[in-house]
């Protein structure tokens, strides 16, 4: 694999940590502004708007830039939004930065997927996609919990000033190793949005919004699951969460490989694996053990489709794959948003700690559904082109 891989993963990296770690220092942010729990919940969800705003639109305005002039570019952004967080007076100034520091989060995965298909050899796009997402997994088994120790130790903002750094060092590796890739070809803002004419296109971040959707309904009330259901204590929770890392980065090395192998056979595999181990969480969640290995496998089989389906949408996408890459980032947290807003609709009803499993699994299905869709036209289209060519 191309060294140039490793500055895309260091990026992944950082990136992966400030939108995770806001979720173990919440306490510590709560107190330092003098707000509720609740309330300090926006610093989360300003992140995932930026996420959602700033992929098309800074992918749009960025179009005619040389890609590595956009990496260098979004992660500057990226660096800039979290040290002016780590900075910040109160709370309002806070979500208003970790808005910033979320907008160039989809345009520097998109870009970078982009990149890293490029570079790579005929059938191991996917695998060098896989590699570079690698860093985002990684995240989760190492940056979110040595991030959130950092902050209950030293200080929330302490946590979000050693991001920014990791955001410098991002910004010196892509300068170093990605090689200059010049101007996409004929680029046009047009020519990206008319990808978004091809339903197939549609079909995937709908597949990636719903399967993955599932994954988040899970996760996003996994503390309460494991503590007030399982009997976990609090500190065990953090070592958990790092299992579910370790599963996701497993998962996404698995996804990239079979990715090039057998793309669509291997996702219907993956979201019917997810949706199984989705529903026997509702059962195993009364077990320690049985809890801790359901959790590994809730993070490999949700993992694994990250890299298939970013293939995916790049293959359906033609050759203006850039918006719709970035646009696949925005299909991820909306799928957060659906996946964390269903959960809690359930448990408000009274279904309990372990229902959100229940909605990640129909989740699941429902991704698995349009995944079906997506393959049946797939056949069409190959049965009609000889009679076309014709």
């Amino acid at each position: 694999m191309p060294v140039a891989l490793l500055a895309l993963a260091i990026g992944a990296f950082g990136i992966g940590t400030t939108e995770f770690v806001m979720m173990g220092v919440l306490p510590e942010a709560a107190a330092d502004f003098g707000v509720s729990i609740p309330s300090a919940g926006y610093l989360i969800s300003g992140y995932a708007l930026g996420v959602v705003v700033g992929a098309p639109l800074l992918t749009a305005a960025a179009v005619r830039l040389p890609r590595k002039t956009m990496l260098l570019a979004m992660m500057g952004l990226f660096t800039l939004g979290n040290a002016l967080f780590a900075l910040s007076p109160n709370q309002e100034f806070g979500v208003a930065f970790r808005f910033l520091a979320g907008l160039p989060h989809g345009a520097f995965f998109g870009a970078g997927a982009v990149v890293a298909s490029s570079l790579a050899k005929p059938g191991e796009r996917a695998k060098a996609v896989s590699m570079m997402f690698m860093g985002l997994t990684l995240a989760n088994v190492v940056g979110v919990p040595l991030g959130t120790l950092l902050g209950q130790k030293v200080g929330w903002r302490a946590t979000f000033g050693v991001v920014a750094v990791i955001g410098l060092l991002a910004m010196a590796a892509i300068a170093k190793l990605v090689p200059h890739q010049g101007k996409p070809v004929e680029p046009s803002l047009r020519g990206e949005l008319g990808a978004f004419r091809r339903p197939q296109v549609w079909l995937a971040l709908a597949i990636v919004t719903f399967g993955l959707g599932g994954v988040f309904a899970c996760l996003s009330y996994i503390a309460p699951m494991l503590t007030d259901v399982t009997g976990y204590s609090p500190s065990d929770v953090t070592l958990l969460l790092s299992l579910a890392g370790v599963g996701m980065t497993i998962g996404n090395y698995l996804g990239g490989r079979l990715a090039d192998k057998a793309l669509m056979p291997s996702l219907y595999v993956s979201l019917i694996g997810l949706a199984s181990v989705l529903a026997i969480f509702t059962f195993t969640a009364n077990g320690k053990v049985g809890a801790a290995v359901t959790i590994f496998f809730v993070g490999l089989a949700g993992f694994m489709i990250g890299p298939m389906m970013q293939a995916r949408i790049m293959e359906k996408a033609g050759g203006t794959p850039s918006l719709v890459s970035a646009a696949v980032q925005s299909a991820f947290n909306i799928a957060n948003s659906i996946g964390a807003y269903l959960g809690g609709l359930v448990i408000a009803g009274g279904l309990g700690l372990v229902a959100p499993n229940w909605v990640g699994a129909s989740l699941a299905v429902l991704g698995l559904s349009l995944a079906v869709v997506s393959g049946g036209m797939d056949r069409r289209e190959a049965r009609l082109a000889p009679a076309m060519a014709s």
